[in-house]
């Protein structure tokens, strides 16, 4: 970047994982499918996994940082041993009984009851976590009643834990407005309670003052509103609130899956612009995808994988010196022109940015993209999504003359690296590796990392077109001085 005078840098970045198995019912699809066959939903209830298996599951442990991707383990990472803390450099995984807790402290609105034994479970482990403070946990005890009787309210949504009881209910907004239904006021709580847990471990981790940021980016795949306003928004401030940012406003980046790279570019261009000093990108859990593809996982014989809700922080800032930069010089983007398969798409968002600043793919040490864990895609038939963007890189590198058509491979196992996150699109559409990124760009492992995401437009209905956007991190000049 020539003129540095604006440069913008990512200062850290978090992430957590609630691991939520008792809701996972409620995602799209099992909510759906469970209802039409008793003996699948036996099945399914049968193969949730405990708390202690997903802490150590090697997929969750390098999603938090307690080791690199490309450190992982050989397939099949199930059944692996393994151990891991719940505590981990990026952030943590918390229980189910955390989770409900934390719901109920977010609800503003009186939506959700909680048991007395299931409150007095999560008040018992919530006053001992190191956020405790930023919590609220006042509401938990405001929130605490008859489940039952919520339950059977004309549109509440009974909750229950993973061993099949009745821990609470959750109301709807409003009866006849469907987008305040019980189950999408769960999703947009959900989302707001791990990206706001993601940037308070951000905040307490780096010793920020919360009145320092001023603007929240949010870009999750909840889309909050009524029925006037639906996907209105504005989940950010809502997170901003939470978590104690008290001159800070927000807005929501709406780009399905891809949203998350739109979302820092943004965020640094303010920053760089002079309009904002520090922004923060958060990104909630996807409800909606628990227990996506469950049918594979039991066709298989395996837990129900899809039974954590992701949440992730990034704060943004000038240049400090020392922090990793942000490229806003190198920012790819899918151009309506573009095309839509696969090499054309990584044509616009690998290739042309940096070929428009004289870089090769070969100058780039990690690309990141869609970083979906193959164990759970491959047996409902989706594939390997990291394996098969990578090959496309590499034949793409090997056409422009970057390396030999025999080195595909090593440049898929050197610069790429295996899908570890959790099927939450917009958290595996890159941005799950930006702890990692900052880390290696940091520490000297790596002196560039490319972020790139890929939205899928048509699922709107409004448009055939595919999206997506890259941007380039660099280790910051400063750093390699020294």
């Amino acid at each position: 970047m020539s003129d540095r005078s604006n440069a913008v840098v990512i200062g850290a970045a978090s992430q957590v994982l609630a691991h939520v198995p008792g809701l996972a019912r409620h995602g799209s699809k099992p909510s759906r499918e469970l209802r039409k066959d008793p003996g699948v939903e036996r099945a399914f209830l049968s193969s949730l996994r405990g708390f202690e298996d997903a802490v150590a599951y090697p997929a969750h442990q390098a999603y938090l940082g307690a080791l690199h991707p490309r450190d992982l383990p050989e397939r099949p990472w199930l059944g692996t041993p393994a151990t891991g803390d719940r505590a981990s450099p990026y952030g943590e995984i918390f229980p189910e009984w955390e989770a409900l807790g934390l719901l109920a402290t977010a609800d503003e609105f009186n939506l959700v009851t909680v048991s007395p034994e299931a409150a007095a479970k999560a008040l018992a482990a919530l006053e001992a976590h190191p956020l405790a403070k930023s919590f609220g946990l006042e509401r938990i005890e405001k929130a605490t009643g008859d489940v039952s009787a919520a339950a059977a309210e004309a549109g509440a949504l009974a909750l229950h834990d993973a061993a099949g009881d009745l821990v609470g209910a959750i109301r709807c907004g409003q009866l006849d407005d469907a987008s305040l239904a019980a189950h999408v006021l769960l999703e947009n709580l959900s989302s707001k309670v791990t990206a706001s847990v993601a940037l308070l471990h951000l905040i307490h981790r780096e010793g920020i003052d919360p009145a320092s940021i001023d603007y929240v980016l949010g870009c999750g795949e909840e889309a909050i509103g009524d029925r006037y306003q639906r996907g209105g928004g504005n989940l950010a401030k809502a997170v901003a609130g939470f978590s104690g940012l008290t001159e800070a406003s927000g807005a929501d980046i709406k780009d399905f899956c891809a949203a998350a790279i739109p979302a820092i570019v943004i965020a640094s261009s303010l920053v760089s612009a002079g309009v904002f000093e520090r922004v923060a990108v958060v990104a909630g859990g996807s409800l909606a995808k628990l227990g996506m593809k469950f049918q594979g996982h039991l066709s298989h014989g395996m837990p129900i994988l899809e039974d954590v809700l992701g949440g992730a922080a990034a704060i943004v800032h000038r240049d400090d010196g020392s922090s990793p930069r942000v490229r806003l010089d190198v920012v790819g983007r899918h151009r309506v022109a573009a095309g839509g398969a696969a090499p054309q798409i990584m044509e616009a968002l690998a290739i042309e940015p940096l070929t428009r600043v004289g870089l090769t793919t070969t100058d780039v040490d990690d690309f990141a993209t869609e970083l979906h864990n193959p164990e759970i895609t491959e047996p409902q038939g989706s594939g390997n999504v990291p394996e098969r963007n990578y090959r496309t890189i590499a034949a793409l590198a090997a056409r422009r003359g970057d390396i030999d058509k025999a080195d595909i491979p090593e440049f898929v196992r050197t610069r790429g690296m295996p899908g570890y996150a959790p099927t939450q699109g917009h958290l595996a559409s890159a941005v799950c590796y930006l702890p990692h990124a900052l880390e290696r760009l940091t520490t000297g492992g790596a002196g560039r990392a490319m972020l790139l995401a890929k939205g899928s437009l048509f699922l709107g209905r409004m448009s055939q077109l595919s999206d997506g956007m890259s941007v380039l991190l660099e280790r910051n000049q400063s750093t390699e001085e020294e």
